[in-house]
């Protein structure tokens, strides 16, 4: 069974730093393109960033050069580190497994950026 838990979200005051981490288990992890997408309130999902098996990144305009996307395949998690956080960076976030295919995604963790 495939499962992915997100840790790290909190309550953090603009220009702040946050962790996010996504803890994999259930499948071949290192062989996956494994991604990051956020749902603020009202709306709906924004893809955030993707990571593949091989370690090519991409990333959505609104989080290039403040997000950093990682990957550790030997202890199976996915991280991504954001800086210079904004107001508008306020929501839930996912892991996703091969988003582009039979896709797994994670309960999520709520980041809330706010003075």
């Amino acid at each position: 069974e495939v499962q992915l838990v997100e840790s790290g979200g909190g309550l953090v005051q603009p220009g702040g730093s946050l962790r996010l981490s996504c803890a994999a288990s259930g499948f071949a992890f290192g062989y996956y393109d494994m991604s990051w997408v956020r749902q603020a309130p009202g709306k709906g999902p924004e893809w955030v960033s993707t990571i593949v098996g091989g370690g090519r990144i991409a990333y959505a305009d609104s989080v290039k050069d403040r997000f950093t996307n990682s990957r550790d395949n030997a202890k199976n998690t996915l991280y991504l580190q954001m800086n210079s956080l904004k107001p508008e960076d306020t929501a839930v976030y996912y892991c996703a497994k091969d988003l582009g295919g039979n896709s797994s995604w994670g309960q999520g963790t709520q980041v809330t950026v706010s003075s």
